[in-house]
């Protein structure tokens, strides 16, 4: 990419990972909060994953060698690391359920993301199901950017996002907001689980997938400016969303906590 262009996505990378949520989650209830939202977006990164997995690999019948066997590999070992990780115990688990058995540890209610689970298991669209079990408006619409992606996005624009939008970024923001609870009252025992899979993201995303990642990326763009534009476009959009997402969940915690300040006087 150009360095006008780097500069542009730094500048929003930067915005992201200076956002005030990592210091705000400084209460157990804060920290229920939090998760009730983000459980969210650690659901619908799969659908991301698994498009890129349609995209890149071959998954269907009959089979035949991806075009790309080291871009096939990477895929093929993210989705290994997050459908089937290695919990705590030594068991294998996702992270989807990995994060559930968290947000179980603190007292975090599960029960949105439940009822919307159910809801599409049974047929209903993404974002009807979201409505109707009264997803926050900041949830619905990261999520119905994120799904749109997925579904109808170019291969370099849902690379583009997943890697620049979630390989690359996580590690550092789960970073900041780990700093925050060390350094919080929080039981850590209690947060056994989400620090674990804070954990495994640092290591998984930051150690090797994210790098990768990007070299991947420009591999797929370098010789077409129209998909450099694209894959540019869909990566500081996709970090523009999750600066809306955690607007709205910096809000709902602010809220929280200016209602128990005035519970307490």
């Amino acid at each position: 990419m150009p360095k006008q262009d780097f500069d542009h996505l730094a500048a929003l990378r930067a915005g992201l990972l200076d956002h005030p949520i990592y210091a705000e989650v400084v209460s157990v209830t804060d920290l229920r909060r939090f998760m009730e939202d983000h459980v969210f977006a650690v659901w619908d990164f799969m659908s991301l994953l698994k498009r890129l997995q349609q995209d890149i690999t071959c998954i269907r019948v009959p089979w035949f060698p991806a075009d790309n066997a080291t871009a096939a590999r990477l895929i093929n070992d993210i989705v290994i690391g997050e459908e089937t990780d290695v919990g705590p115990d030594g068991s294998y688990i996702s992270h989807l359920d990995l994060y559930l058995s968290a947000m179980a540890d603190i007292g975090a209610s599960s029960q949105q993301f439940d009822t919307f689970r159910s809801l599409m298991r049974v047929g209903l669209p993404v974002e009807a199901a979201m409505t109707r079990t009264g997803v926050p408006p900041h949830v619905q619409t990261f999520v119905a950017h994120t799904m749109a992606l997925a579904n109808s996005g170019a291969t370099e624009e849902v690379l583009a996002a997943f890697f620049y939008g979630r390989e690359d970024i996580i590690p550092e923001m789960f970073r900041r907001l780990l700093k925050t609870l060390h350094g919080s009252r929080h039981d850590i025992d209690s947060l056994r689980h989400f620090i674990y899979y804070i954990e495994r993201h640092i290591e998984l995303d930051g150690d090797s997938h994210g790098p990768k990642g990007r070299q991947l990326l420009e591999d797929l763009v370098a010789d077409s400016q129209q998909k450099h534009e694209r894959a540019l476009r869909a990566a500081c959009n996709s970090i523009k969303a999750r600066i809306e997402f955690w607007n709205g969940t910096l809000s709902k915690l602010r809220g929280v906590q200016g209602v128990e300040a005035t519970l307490e006087t």
